[in-house]
């Protein structure tokens, strides 16, 4: 690739109208199509896969376009965008493990629960592999006949990393921005494209403003935390399925449990984790254990501009 070949503010205005495309297609149907509204909220989730895979194609081809990479260098794009076929396994396990770290409150609290119902499910069938099985077959059949998680858990995950990570973040380190800075900024163009559920809330919140002001806060200020550490994750691995599967991870468990009453094991087991995960943030993502490039290229995914 061509060193300087972008600008710094052609970059971050791409990076600004790829979010506000991501955003802005989910109402097109209705205000620009004028299709009539989706008859259940089944099509009305489904209208909108459509939408989210659309702008993903979009955001593709714009920043392929951007990206100053010469006629003979084509075939890479796809490693740019962290696609990859090599060193899968590492990068869906050790992620999942390093992010699972700083849920151990969350999955001991869970852990508790579990060994509860199923003493319960065994004292009144009988059986705990029973039980366990019959426990597992209902929840994952719950997963797979809800669309709702199909948004949450699988398209929310992958068109948003293939958006605001995959996309923006080789053009922002091809334009000349540190690798530092793109971990920080990054994610504002993710949570900002997340202020279109402040109506929702607002009338969730029976028109309080205050309050729908409040919680929005929180998901903005929550979703520029994970969008750092996804943005972390895709500079230090260069594999788009790592922060993929941590946002997958995060999207079922929700916010991390600090303390439950009762229940000192839990803020303990939260503490250990969140130690292990500082501790292994750098060993786990170091990019020898993703890549086999790594003495040929400075810069190994492939975008070399000085970074």
């Amino acid at each position: 690739m061509e060193d300087g070949a972008l600008s710094k503010p052609a970059a971050v205005l791409a990076c600004a109208a790829m979010a506000s495309f991501y955003v802005g297609i989910l109402y097109a149907p209705t205000l620009i199509l004028r299709l009539p509204p989706p008859s259940s909220h089944t099509n009305f989730l489904i209208r909108r896969f459509i939408c989210a895979g659309v702008s993903s194609l979009v955001s593709v081809v714009v920043s392929a376009i951007l990206l100053p990479i010469k006629s003979g260098e084509a075939s890479q794009l796809i490693g740019v965008y962290g696609i990859r076929i090599d060193h899968i396994w590492q990068a869906v396990v050790f992620p999942l493990a390093l992010t699972a770290l700083m849920y151990a409150g969350s999955l001991t609290f869970m852990s508790l629960l579990l060994i509860h119902s199923l003493r319960e499910d065994v004292n009144c069938r009988g059986g705990l592999i029973k039980s366990i099985s019959v426990e597992a077959v209902a929840s994952l059949r719950s997963i797979a006949s809800s669309v709702m998680h199909w948004r949450n858990y699988v398209v929310a995950p992958v068109t948003e990393e293939l958006v605001f990570r995959a996309c923006m973040i080789p053009l922002l380190l091809c334009a000349g921005f540190q690798k530092n800075t793109v971990i920080f900024v990054c994610p504002i163009f993710f949570s900002l494209a997340h202020l279109n559920h402040l109506m929702d809330v607002y009338n969730k919140q029976q028109n309080n403003w205050t309050r729908a002001c409040m919680i929005i806060g929180l998901q903005l200020g929550y979703t520029v935390v994970f969008g750092s550490y996804a943005s972390f994750l895709f500079i230090r691995t260069g594999h788009f399925l790592a922060p993929v599967v941590a946002h997958m991870f995060c999207n079922i468990m929700g916010l991390p449990l600090l303390v439950s009453p009762g229940k000192g094991i839990v803020s303990l087991a939260f503490l250990a984790g969140l130690l292990g995960f500082l501790w292994l943030l750098f060993p786990i993502t170091n990019s020898g254990l993703y890549n086999d490039r790594t003495d040929t290229c400075r810069c190994w995914q492939g975008y070399c501009s000085g970074n």
